[in-house]
């Protein structure tokens, strides 16, 4: 987070990022999709969120492949566990992620 060397507070653009992430209601879940293979969906995100990017962080942490569809992040694999915690790091609250 920048600081604004004059005031001393947190530049207004780092502000309401962090407003923004604190404010979405994420659920995360898994589906069984064609061969038995899992994928793990993360849905609710707000369209003002840059979705792209965070599902990007998601797959360097995890080591997998996946793609944004439709304003959900969907993940190669069962990482329904380790999800939250890598949000949490991201900023997130832990309250607004549900299973």
């Amino acid at each position: 987070m920048d600081i604004d060397p004059k005031f001393g507070l947190p530049t207004e653009a780092d502000l309401f990022k962090e407003i923004v992430k604190s404010e979405q209601k994420i659920k995360v879940s898994t589906v069984a999709r064609r061969y038995g293979k899992i994928t793990t969906l993360i849905t609710g995100f707000d369209k003002n969120f840059d979705i792209k990017g965070t599902a990007k962080k998601l797959k360097e942490q995890l080591a997998c492949g996946g793609t944004v569809k439709d304003g959900v992040i969907e993940l190669q694999g069962n990482h329904k566990k380790q999800v939250k915690p890598i949000l949490i790091r991201f900023g997130f609250s832990e309250e607004s992620i549900t299973y």
